[in-house]
This record gives C-alpha cells, structure tokens and sequence, in this order.
C-alpha cells in the first residue's frame, strides 16, 4: 500500500518540526503573481492548522513498502531523511524514511500545500510584496506563456554551516520553517518551469512534493560540493530544474560538468530541450551555478565558454530558441557576462527590461551582511533568445526598504538571492534564428 498523498505531504513538511512551539498571530499574507488564466489559489487566506497537521501527527498505521531506488541509491535516501528525523519521529513514523514513488500516489492539491505552509509559518512576519512588470503588450501571443523562475534558494548546510550571516538570526535558518517560505515563494508565482541552485534537500524534500505537483525533475549535485564538509550535511548541494509536465514533453536532457582551462570543474549544468504540448515549438532550458568569489573571474569565464559551446551544439547552432538561468557569481562587468551578451546564439538578459533604458541589469540580486562585510552584488540572471522568444512581463526587485537593515536571509525571506520570474512567448513569425 503506498502512503496517502495528504499523509506523505504533511510528513515531509513536518516531521522535522516536532516539539516547535509557535505563538499564534497572523502570518504571510498572500503573495502577487497569480495570472489571471490560472485559479487563484495561491492568495487563500491562512487557515487555522490545516487537516494535514493532524495527519502527521496522527497514529494512522501505515503499510510498509519497498523503497525505490533514487539517485546513486536507497541507502543514501535513507540517510539524508533520516538526519532530518529525531529519534522519537524516526521510531514513531519509520514508513517517512522510505523514497516516494511519484508514479503511485495521487497529486497534492497545492491550496492544501500552501495552506500547510503557512500554518508552519505563522510566527512568521509577512513575506515580502513584489508585482510583475508588464514589458510587451502590443503582440499577444495566441499560446499561453511560459513562466519562468530562477533562484538560488541557499543550501541548508551552507545557510547554518560556512555562510556566517552576521546579521540573520540562527532562527531565521531553521530548515522545518525555512523549507516553508521557499515552497511559498514557489507556490505564489506558480513557474511553469522552476530553475534553482544550491539544492541539498532535493531528494527529500523538492523532488517529492513538487512531482506531486505536476512537475517533472532532474537533480545533478556539486562533484565536490561545500556542503559535504559541514557536519550534519543532508548531501550535496546542485541544481535542479524542473518542468510542468502537463505543458512540455521532454525532448532531450543532458547533465554537464563545466570545464575551465581543460579541467573539470565542481561547478555543473542541466540542459533540457522541451517541446510545448499547446503549439509544438521546442526550446531549450538550461540551469548552472558558476564559481563564486572574487579572483576566480578568469575560471568563471572559461566556465561560461564550455557553457556557451554545449548550448551551440544542443541548439543547432541557434535555431532552437533557448532560455539560460543561472547564479553567475558574476558582476555585469565581468567577461562571462560579456561572453553570453556577445555570443552568436543571440542572447539578451530579461532583467535588462526593468531599467528606463532597457540596457541596464538591477542595482543587486543578493545582498547580504557576511562576518567580513556587506556584499551588494548583481549575480543571477535569465538569458533568453532575442529573436525568437519576447518577455511579457517580470517580476520586480524587492526594494532595500522591504530588504531591511539586516539584509538577507532573514525570517521573511528565505535565501540571501533574489528569484527572479519572467512571462515569455514565442514571437508570431520566427526567422530562423534565436
């Protein structure tokens, strides 16, 4: 027998919130970026605690099965849930330690995901307002768009481990909460195709809920990721990409670990070409995390290059449109950004369309207070095709006034880089190139 949806929903959320205690109060209110085509769930009002609570907490008994083989095995799976588990939790509801199988359980009703969100957030302040920006309205398209968001979540281990934050609290970092304000983020703006870094809960956490929510996942971690030297790790961190499977078809999927100077690096790419289901155009999605920290601005760059050489190949020389996002690690002014801008694939950044003169990247992306300083940087971005593909709309930058003296992470955000959320349809008469 597999586990109830409802159930495994609520465990993954919160198994590892036991014992929390909570003071009532209002929480988040609901966030914008609804599209009118699509129901509005994602603004319900929070509930009181929601009927899954109950049935994490309830003492169902649950038949056992055979875990599936995930990833480079069970036995991995098994211990990354099981660090994320107390004793008790773990002795109570041993079926939790056992690997989801998205083909034998039901879909989760988001409403009742976003409703479970909240009631574990509801100590919380209210999560940040930010609206879309409408950037094309003269040509509408005769196909729905496609919803794209790039973020790099923060990886738990790096959060409480090797980030020092001087000034976010250690109770802003806890995962059982902070897991919460993700999804929510998620949840608000409904991608259709969901591109982040720094993933080291995709196993147990993103990849079983989210495939219940209709999307489809690809994980490729770090071969040397940071994470694995912080004590109680979860794994390695990566990048992960994940699309609707009710609006793409899965054309071809390749994981690429970036060379710089000949050598392999630990810094990694996915690349997917999806054919849209509602008119048959193919495109190409890619996510990567390039090296950070200054000095490496030479190895960034030829990272960029091996990037932009497999894009060429899987392009066809740029004649399938193509979408990249990323956490570059990269200022504007550095020759990985000048790279992409100049390439013969045509790429244009989608975030350059918020500034008075279209030329211009965002002020910042992250902004953090580090033990050895403030860092206000411009480092993510979403590369799309010029030609071939328009942005609609984008979603607008927080203000430093909503940011806050303590900059981020902080209890109403969870990561210390911005998403980023774009609108895009297929220009009416494609010319071939992209």
């Amino acid at each position: 027998m597999y586990q109830s949806p409802r159930r495994l929903c609520s465990a993954l959320l919160h198994r590892d919130a036991a014992g929390l205690r909570r003071r009532p109060g209002p929480g988040p209110g609901p966030g914008p970026g609804a599209r009118g085509q699509r129901s509005p769930w994602a603004a319900a009002p929070r509930p009181a605690p929601p009927r899954l609570l109950a049935a994490a907490s309830g003492a169902a008994t649950l038949c056992a099965r055979t875990a599936c083989s995930m990833g480079n095995g069970t036995s991995r799976l098994y211990s990354a849930l099981a660090k994320t588990l107390n004793s008790s939790a773990a002795s109570q509801h041993p079926q939790y330690l056992e690997s989801p199988d998205p083909e034998h359980l039901e879909p989760i009703d988001p409403k009742e995901l976003l409703e479970e969100c909240r009631a574990v957030l509801q100590s919380r302040p209210p999560r940040f307002q930010r609206d879309f920006v409408d950037l094309k309205t003269d040509c509408p398209g005769s196909h729905p768009l496609i919803r794209v968001m790039q973020w790099n979540i923060l990886a738990q281990a790096l959060g409480e481990g090797k980030d020092n934050f001087a000034q976010c609290p250690v109770e802003a970092l806890r995962w059982e909460e902070r897991k919460c304000l993700i999804l929510e983020e998620i949840l608000a703006y409904q991608p259709d195709i969901l591109c982040l870094q720094e993933v080291d809960h995709y196993f147990d956490t993103f990849q079983p809920l989210l495939s219940r929510l209709g999307y489809r996942g690809t994980f490729f971690p770090k071969p040397l990721s940071p994470c694995l030297d912080v004590e109680h790790n979860n794994g390695p961190d990566g990048c992960a990409l994940f699309f609707l499977q009710n609006r793409f078809k899965l054309v071809h999927s390749t994981n690429i670990r970036l060379t710089a100077m000949a050598l392999k690096t630990n810094q990694v790419a996915i690349i997917q070409t999806l054919e849209c289901k509602e008119s048959g155009r193919q495109f190409c999605i890619a996510v990567t995390h390039l090296k950070a920290r200054s000095g490496w601005e030479q190895f960034r760059s030829a990272q960029g290059c091996d990037l932009l050489r497999n894009l060429q190949n899987i392009t066809k020389g740029a004649k399938i449109p193509l979408i990249v996002c990323g956490d570059f690690n990269a200022e504007p002014t550095e020759d990985v950004y000048k790279h992409f801008a100049s390439s013969s694939l045509n790429l244009s950044s989608a975030y350059k369309l918020l500034s008075p003169d279209g030329q211009s990247e965002p002020p910042y992306t992250s902004w953090k207070i580090r033990t050895s300083g403030e860092y206000r940087h411009t480092l993510d971005y979403i590369w799309y095709s010029k030609h071939s593909l328009s942005v609609r709309s984008a979603l607008d930058l927080l203000t430093e006034e909503q940011i806050g003296a303590s900059r981020l992470p902080s209890f109403n955000y969870p990561s210390d880089h911005l998403s980023l959320v774009c609108d895009f349809s297929f220009n009416k008469e494609p010319d071939g190139l992209s």
